[in-house]
């Protein structure tokens, strides 16, 4: 039982422990201490063009911790800190943690089969096929059930089906994620609100509750909760000296490569720092890290619309956002608003965003962003731009010089023969 007694292209330092230096706020109330930015030695000139980009992406909330305190909080419209907003997949970590807090409690082992806690008859497979998926592979999105269903938000066994042996295929599943609610229930003997209010409200004030939303369901709090919550994640699970998760284990495990198939997702983290990742919907590898501007150590929870939570240990760094979908749409699109504004956070920072060296080695694309054209110096012949929904588009290179003034902007993947005859893959951004 754990004890409730009442932190491409930039170098980071080792994880360090911040136990003695997090300032955790009280449980109740809207006390919560800050720091100044230019007391950190951040560039706070950066710091209105960086809200400005917020706000002219529909933000409505977005908070800097730095070791505990706010040292960023800013609020859009009539949208204040006591304002309720949805978390979308973002509540995924969260209920990532609360698995582990009920394996900690000993109510549940995440090697068990799924029905051990919801039954036989769960899926639509067999016997056989349905007691070979555990409480892992739903953790890790890899239960081998058909995402490809007309409805793979619905829960009903026959929306479940057979596609591949666990563990061998990995895809963004929401309907087998979201029985977890179902083990976390039958294994606590608690409603999953009622287990988060024990768990972690009465424990760390991080307030809000799971509503059920169509077949999902979806975490609504206030800004300053899901703060709260990457807080906790920031110092593995402890809060103010309460060990809260109750095994460091499980915590190291949930926030590092959970799988060889994408090695940038944990236990419903994304993580950043990997050599490749998947996006939902999308059967493809993507080279590179899932967000080269972030510091590479940082995990991610992140949702539909751009929610987003990260937590940079080395850093110290919490940051999160709440909001409508940033300008644009899609996958792509989301992922370009996260890329950009810890570009914008680096100024804040005072730290340099690298742009790759072109050298008689490479190829090496540049500019990076781009926006009308790519240099490949070394390259030859047809290069392929995949975009993150997976359309592929061929185009010839001029002189190594490759025109995407016609390419919407986001982000791809950069497929091309160097003059060697090598096959080579990159991540590129299109922005304008």
């Amino acid at each position: 039982m754990r004890s409730f007694l009442l932190p491409i292209f930039l170098a980071i330092a080792p994880c360090t422990a911040y136990a003695q230096q997090l300032y955790f706020p009280p449980l109740i109330g809207n006390i919560w201490e800050t720091v100044e930015p230019a007391s950190l030695g951040w560039c706070t000139d950066a710091i209105p063009p960086l809200l400005d980009f917020i706000d002219a992406n529909n933000s409505k909330a977005f908070i800097v911790l730095k070791d505990g305190r706010i040292a960023i909080e800013h609020y859009t419209g009539t949208f204040t800190q006591d304002s309720l907003w949805y978390w979308a997949s973002a509540g995924k970590s969260l209920t990532a943690f609360l698995v582990g807090a009920a394996q900690a409690d000993g109510l549940l082992d995440i090697n068990n089969p799924s029905s051990d806690y919801l039954g036989t008859g769960w899926t639509s497979c067999t016997p056989v096929q349905e007691q070979a998926i555990t409480v892992r592979h739903q953790l890790t999105m890899t239960t081998g059930l058909d995402d490809g269903v007309s409805n793979p938000d619905c829960t009903d066994p026959a929306c479940l089906q057979f596609l591949a042996v666990p563990g061998t295929r990995w895809a963004y599943h929401n309907a087998p994620y979201t029985r977890l609610d179902g083990v976390i229930a039958a294994a606590t003997g608690q409603t999953l609100n009622s287990y988060l209010f024990s768990t972690l409200t009465a424990t760390t004030g991080i307030g809000g509750l799971y509503i059920q939303t169509g077949d999902n369901n979806v975490f609504y709090s206030k800004p300053r909760s899901m703060a709260r919550f990457g807080l906790l994640a920031l110092n593995r699970g402890v809060w103010n000296g309460n060990d809260i998760l109750g095994d460091d284990a499980y915590f190291e495990a949930m926030t590092t490569p959970s799988q060889a198939l994408n090695e940038s997702y944990g236990y419903l983290w994304w993580l950043n720092g990997q050599d490749s990742f998947m996006v939902p919907g999308v059967q493809f590898q993507f080279p590179g890290m899932l967000l080269p501007n972030q510091p590479a150590d940082t995990y991610n929870a992140l949702g539909k619309n751009g929610q987003q939570l990260n937590v940079v240990p080395s850093m110290g760094l919490v940051v999160m956002r709440m909001g409508n979908p940033p300008a644009g749409n899609g996958a792509a699109v989301a992922v370009q608003f996260s890329n950009n504004l810890w570009g914008m956070l680096n100024d804040v920072l005072c730290l340099q965003t690298a742009t790759p060296e072109i050298t008689e080695r490479g190829p090496y694309p540049y500019p990076i962003p781009a926006s009308e054209r790519i240099e490949l110096r070394g390259a030859k012949g047809v290069a392929e731009l995949i975009s993150m929904d997976g359309c592929v588009r061929s185009l010839s290179m001029n002189d190594a010089v490759l025109d995407v003034s016609g390419m919407a902007s986001g982000v791809y993947v950069l497929r091309y023969s160097t003059r060697a005859g090598d096959r080579k893959s990159v991540r590129v951004m299109i922005a304008r």
